[in-house]
């Protein structure tokens, strides 16, 4: 079987790839639980450094790896760049951070007894990866994976394939084994043949569907799981901010890598004070951002990556919102090109949670906005999803922001800003959000099991 990999900007075939089959998947599995044990022997400080040697080829090599990205998925050029810049301070972090994270540690040394923790990797773990941030979502765990002495049989999406290659193109050369990070080639059947081989943990990032097929095998296993299923992420305004500040941010947030963002803004409430000077700044800044030519420095938005099925499903939720008393302000229509697949940058005003828009994740450049009375109202509302991603609330007194975020089901808070990922912090989910978490020292940890050990002298 062959895998296509067709510009969704272009609509032009660009690569074709030999798709694995349940055998060759066996055998990468294999090969990987050969090579573990070697891999997790080498000293920690020779597994550092071929890491180093990776971020090193992946900063000398941007412009290639922006462009096969750019291609493949229709993100827009400087987006593209952007994403592989900010993962170099992704790779700092687990770089500077991991040897003390996963250090031996004495807790106890008394009366002849020394208690201590070590930490050991997981094994062979399966990182079925998505393609709206290839390289932030895969390297999120195949970097902190290899570091801590794990095999990792990575699969990228179908949709980003070719940016999968780059990335192991990049490790064998770095010193990485060709058998410690193993490609796996394929669709759903892909991941549900890798799934079957007896790993030690399995990291997913996509869809609730498919998510909840990967819970339901690892349970079976008793292993490690971690789920990042996206969100439906909304934003309150309150009525005290510079008005046309918080309408750019939000914006920015709910616009930016097209809105095939899992932490995207998806939805926002204003509060009925400054609901029509927010439409009025929030329209202005849509209206401002470029689409078209996504190997163009200049464009904003790009093409929708799955295509005709995502502009379908992104049609529906415009028209119910349309059916249900909502009114496009701009976009709405699928953009004027004979090739490709894009769809305006879409606003829908007067929106209300009968909507699919405001409750079923977009993963698109739509936003639904809403009016609301009053901080009660917009926690309420902000509450009303079964994701629990991201949330953000805009407002001159952060003890304000502070109380109504409190009160939000939601593994990341953001005051005044939006969209926003750091290595610092853990990224997780709650709900139809996900399970586990990667990112920060503890998306660090999670990559091992501990070790308890109780050492009395002779």
């Amino acid at each position: 079987m062959e895998i296509e990999v067709v510009n969704p900007a272009t609509g032009e075939k660009i690569a074709v790839f030999a798709a694995d089959t349940r055998e060759t998947i066996a055998a990468k599995y294999a090969a990987a639980r050969t090579a573990q044990p070697q891999w997790a022997a080498r000293p920690f400080a020779e597994r550092l450094a071929v890491l180093k040697n990776f971020r090193d080829s992946v900063e000398k090599d941007i412009e290639e790896a922006a462009l096969t990205m750019t291609r493949e998925v229709g993100k827009p050029i400087s987006q593209s760049r952007n994403e592989l810049k900010g993962l170099l301070a992704r790779f700092d972090f687990f770089l500077s951070k991991a040897e003390k994270t996963i250090a031996r540690e004495n807790v106890l040394k008394e009366s002849g007894i020394s208690e201590e923790i070590e930490h050991e990797p997981l094994g062979v773990i399966a990182n079925i990866s998505a393609w709206n941030y290839p390289w932030f979502v895969g390297s999120n765990v195949y970097v902190p994976a290899l570091i801590t002495g794990n095999a990792v049989l990575y699969k990228p999406s179908e949709f980003a394939l070719m940016s999968g290659e780059l990335m192991a193109k990049y490790l064998y050369e770095s010193g990485v084994p060709a058998d410690v990070f193993a490609v796996i080639r394929g669709k759903g059947d892909a991941g549900a043949a890798l799934i079957e081989q007896k790993i030690d943990g399995v990291f997913f990032t996509g869809s609730v569907a498919t998510g909840a097929k990967i819970a339901e095998a690892a349970a079976k296993k008793f292993i490690k799981v971690q789920l990042e299923l996206g969100g439906k992420d909304p934003a309150y305004i309150t009525e005290d901010v510079d008005v046309k500040a918080a309408a750019e941010s939000t914006a920015d947030g709910a616009m930016y890598n097209t809105g095939q963002s899992c932490c995207s803004v998806e939805r926002v409430y204003v509060h009925e004070n400054i609901y029509d000077d927010f439409v009025r700044h929030f329209t202005d800044t849509v209206k401002s951002f470029k689409s078209g030519n996504v190997e163009d420095n200049a464009t904003y938005v790009g093409a929708l990556t799955r295509g005709k099925i995502q502009l379908d499903f992104l049609e529906g939720q415009i028209q119910d919102a349309v059916k249900k008393g909502g009114t496009i302000v701009t976009g709405g229509k699928r953009a004027a090109t004979e090739k490709g697949v894009f769809l305006e940058p879409t606003v829908v005003v007067g929106a209300n949670h009968d909507m699919a828009l405001m409750r079923e994740e977009s993963f698109g450049p739509v936003i639904g906005i809403m009016k609301v009375k009053g901080d009660a109202e917009a926690q309420k509302l902000m509450n009303d999803t079964e994701y629990g991603l991201t949330a953000a609330v805009y407002s001159r007194a952060e003890a304000r922001a502070r109380k109504i975020l409190s009160g939000v089901n939601a593994g990341s808070a953001y005051i005044n800003c939006c969209d926003r990922v750091s290595p610092r912090l853990p990224w997780s989910g709650r709900g139809h959000s996900g399970v586990g978490l990667t990112l920060s020292t503890y998306g660090i940890e999670t990559f091992t099991r501990p070790k308890a050990w109780h050492v009395k002298g002779a």
